[in-house]
């Protein structure tokens, strides 16, 4: 499996996340139909943080042997937070139903499972042929 389109994906719509969190949360919480306070707004903003600091995460880790014991607390923490985002988003969808939060609940079920298999399946070894 190459882990680096992987690695690199994640981290790429990570950081689009990320960034998008801290210089527009306003625009952000407005989307959601939230009413935009300096509490919230920080707290869009602490999110954006957390998802860029993930990016920066896995694009350095892109080139090393993940899966199995290697790297495992970088692929074990993608695991849990792309598994419990993708739980938490599709609980959402029977709240409300959002073309948007249907793409971004599809993504984050990929990445679990994607993620998954790494952690769980994977020896993070190259085959030798």
């Amino acid at each position: 499996m190459n882990t680096k389109l992987l690695m690199t994906s994640s981290s790429l719509i990570m950081a689009a996340a990320g960034i998008c969190a801290l210089f527009m949360p306003d625009v952000l919480l407005s989307m959601q139909g939230v009413v935009v306070t300096e509490a919230a707004s920080v707290l869009v903003q602490l999110m954006g943080a957390l998802y860029f600091g993930f990016a920066i995460m896995n694009w350095t880790a892109k080139d090393s042997a993940i899966g199995g014991i290697y790297a495992r607390p970088v692929s074990l923490a993608n695991f849990s937070h792309f598994f419990s985002g993708a739980v938490l988003l599709a609980k959402n969808l029977f709240v409300g139903f959002s073309p948007l939060m249907l793409i971004v609940t599809l993504v984050y079920i990929v990445f679990a499972a994607w993620f998954y298999w790494l952690v769980f399946r994977a020896t993070g070894l190259k085959p030798t042929s």
